[in-house]
């Protein structure tokens, strides 16, 4: 949740969600923020088909709304609010109007300190709650008002680490293919696998429950394969990324690799990972190294293989994502309160610096 290289190399390489479509004008895109400092909420900003930024302005007030995701049909915007009031956070519904954003309803989260939220096809909607230590399962109707929550799935247990002293949910995703829950607990340092009841609106555990990860691990955030297959789990203690595979109804850990370039001893935490819609490519962010590391997939197998490291130009890369297109990388900066577009050759994951913007404690980016 909260964490706190420079290498003299040109190739740098799902922040919240991405569409593949060309962009022939500005493409809008939303980012969270931590508002502590001079940050008053949500602020909108585009992208030019060159690369270049632009900030549109606050969208939204609300506290803290450090993730954000969007309903399938791109009408609709929902923030967490990472706060602890009376142990729970909040989930905020916007309807998206032009620039700006039309608050609908919030809800509780579930917990306390909700880091993550995720939106399926059926408007079900699943909070992180890092405090908390748990899950929380909303669904939004379709005039887009969020029901009050429905289920709270409870973790329990522990890691081996100071930061792993009791649960600790981290993210949440829906299953590509199937109704599949999967969230990632860095404090108990497992998966943990569910089914959604949809006549009871519950989560259920599947008969595998939990995968745990490497002693230590801390996992944070995954990344899906477009072929559906393989899962990439990002570490953020132990700073690396491991490969998951299925077989027979059961997950398995296959191999991993460090995010960190050889001989580096400088406290990092991974942040973020995100994989090219070609499946080619990998992508992961370090704080504390301040940089992209690249990684090419083998598309046989599924490993990775390590090419190369990028500089992020700020401090703290806390999230990064791909322009519709995929042809820039934009990387949030949090503790330079700045926005970073990078140029990506889809070939070689290769990075040129376009621009730079001010945003205030940017912590999240959605197109």
């Amino acid at each position: 949740m909260k964490y706190f290289l420079s290498i003299l190399s040109v190739f740098i390489f799902f922040g919240c969600k991405n569409t593949s479509v060309k962009i022939e004008k500005n493409s809008i895109f939303y980012v969270g923020t931590y508002t502590q400092k001079k940050s008053k909420g949500i602020y909108t900003y585009s992208i030019s088909k060159d690369g270049k930024l632009k900030n549109i302005g606050l969208a939204a007030t609300i506290i803290n709304p450090s993730f954000l995701a969007k309903s399938e049909d791109n009408k609709n915007l929902f923030a967490i609010s990472e706060v602890n009031e009376n142990e729970t956070g909040y989930v905020f519904s916007y309807e998206i109007k032009n620039d700006s954003l039309q608050m609908v309803n919030k809800q509780e989260s579930g917990g306390a300190h909700p880091c993550f939220i995720a939106v399926n096809k059926d408007n079900y909607i699943i909070t992180a709650n890092y405090t908390g230590g748990n899950i929380g399962l909303l669904k939004a109707t379709k005039t887009v008002e969020v029901a009050p929550i429905s289920f709270v799935q409870q973790h329990i247990g522990k890691g081996s680490t100071e930061r792993q002293t009791a649960p600790h949910a981290h993210s949440t995703w829906f299953h590509p293919t199937k109704n599949e829950v999967i969230s990632i607990d860095l404090g108990t340092n497992e998966l943990w696998f569910s089914t959604i009841d949809k006549t009871k609106n519950e989560l259920v555990y599947t008969t595998q429950k939990k995968l745990k990860m490497l002693d230590g691990a801390g996992p944070r955030h995954l990344t899906f394969h477009p072929n559906n297959k393989w899962m990439y789990v990002l570490n953020e203690l132990n700073n690396t990324v491991s490969l998951v595979k299925e077989k027979n109804n059961a997950y398995f850990i296959t191999a991993s690799i460090t995010t960190l370039p050889k001989g580096f001893s400088t406290d990092s935490k991974a942040a973020d990972i995100h994989i090219s819609k070609d499946g080619k490519f990998l992508y992961t962010s370090n704080c504390g190294a301040d940089s992209i590391a690249i990684f090419k997939v083998n598309i046989a197998n599924g490993t990775l293989t390590s090419i190369g490291y990028a500089p992020v130009l700020g401090i703290n890369p806390r999230n990064f994502s791909l322009s519709p297109d995929e042809e820039f990388l934009l990387v949030a900066n949090q503790d330079t309160n700045n926005i970073i577009s990078f140029k990506r050759n889809p070939s070689s994951g290769a990075l040129t610096f376009v621009d730079k913007i001010f945003a205030p404690t940017p912590v999240c980016i959605l197109f």
